[in-house]
């Protein structure tokens, strides 16, 4: 059967009709092509495939620059330009406020690019050994798949860590534990890399010894984290931490491998800079930045005057605010909260809000302001979404 791709969906599926009517995401198909293609899982309402042969070509599809592209589940635009694929964002965007949220924009900003290759600061690669494939695995998993991709660089990721993709191979065959170690956790920030070693089994003192020496030839810096993200600790060298500048505000910000941090440093500097010029802070005005991590937003809302009061769910991330901010020689009240369960009224009122949340949204921040018109409501919200349909609602 042939189709016509319409558009493309959340996770970059192409999305046509059947003969029937019914929906078929197709993965590897781009707006405005006809393409044939193997239905991959059946659904009442709905199908997943993808392309078996293509016979109309868009004028916007790419040779992917990855050889593992189609294989590896890192990716899953390499086949179209970076300008369709941030349409299809914004189209994404655009349709979620009008179906979900029942309300049109009415100005949309301008799209922000940043680096397409070499950009993402943080990964989680699967590792596995596998004698069958000749050895350990190191990389993404594979699309639908438990399976760890058999990968050999990876252009997305610094190079740094891509061109060390082989060499942790390599050391993993080498370890007595080598069947225990599932995973690396990848940390990039302004002075330093750092590889996380989950590790299920205690090492021996000869693994400790090849660990010691892979992060002094490669130029790395080694943790060790035996059970959950909370026992991470630096090994090699015992001392390690890491930071990113936002050179606009002169605030560096420190953070560890395991903290939450945008992916995309060079764009988070963008998007800072645009939050905190729509949120147009006072001097002494007093803004709540919820969900504040780190500071990532509250230190350069502070270096504008304001008085900020940071919350944050998680006390670890509180205190590494109240750090870097002591850090920067700034003032910034921190405080620990669970921000789905809000009880904002004794620290307020605020005059802004700026709100970055998870993936779940932040319904229950919106329900706990007070009324419209009331003196307490704040005069400017400012509300940094990545996810538009948590966002729409």
């Amino acid at each position: 059967m042939t189709v016509r791709i319409e558009s493309l969906d959340a996770e970059g599926r192409g999305v046509a009709r059947n003969a029937e009517g019914k929906v078929v995401f197709v993965e590897g198909a781009l707006p405005g092509e006809d393409v044939s293609f193997e239905t991959l899982k059946k659904k009442a309402s709905f199908e997943v495939a993808r392309v078996t042969a293509l016979f109309r070509r868009s004028s916007d599809r790419e040779t992917p620059r990855c050889p593992h592209f189609g294989v590896c589940g890192g990716c899953s635009l390499q086949h179209a330009d970076m300008y369709t694929q941030m349409a299809a964002k914004q189209r994404w965007l655009e349709e979620n406020l009008a179906r979900i949220g029942k309300v049109s924009a009415e100005v949309l900003l301008p799209i922000v690019y940043g680096e397409q290759w070499g950009y993402r600061r943080r990964a989680r690669l699967g590792a596995r050994f596998v004698d069958k494939k000749g050895g350990a695995l190191v990389g993404f998993r594979e699309k639908r798949s438990s399976y760890i991709t058999e990968m050999r660089e990876c252009p997305v990721l610094p190079k740094e860590i891509s061109t060390l993709i082989m060499p942790l191979r390599h050391l993993i065959e080498t370890l007595s534990i080598r069947a225990r170690m599932p995973q690396i956790e990848v940390a990039v920030g302004d002075n330093a890399a750092v590889l996380v070693f989950r590790h299920l089994d205690p090492l021996t003192q000869a693994d400790e010894a090849r660990l010691r020496a892979f992060a002094r030839e490669e130029r790395v810096d080694i943790w060790l984290q035996p059970a959950g993200p909370q026992t991470a600790r630096p090994f090699e060298p015992a001392q390690s931490e890491l930071y990113y500048d936002l050179p606009e505000f002169a605030v560096r910000l420190w953070f560890g491998p395991t903290d939450f941090t945008q992916v995309n440093h060079g764009v988070n500097r963008i998007l800072v800079s645009r939050a905190v010029r729509l949120l147009e802070p006072q001097p002494g005005e007093r803004i709540a930045d919820l969900f504040c991590g780190l500071g990532n937003f509250s230190l350069p809302l502070a270096r504008a005057g304001a008085r900020v009061l940071g919350f944050e769910g998680s006390a670890e991330m509180v205190a590494r605010a109240r750090r870097n901010a002591a850090a920067n020689d700034l003032t910034a009240q921190f405080e620990v909260m669970d921000l789905f369960r809000p009880r904002l009224a004794p620290f307020g009122p605020f005059e802004k809000l700026l709100i970055d949340p998870p993936r779940e949204g932040a319904v229950a921040i919106v329900n706990a302001l007070p009324e419209a018109g009331h003196s307490a409501w704040p005069s400017r919200v400012v509300y940094v979404s990545c996810d538009p349909a948590t966002l729409a609602r």
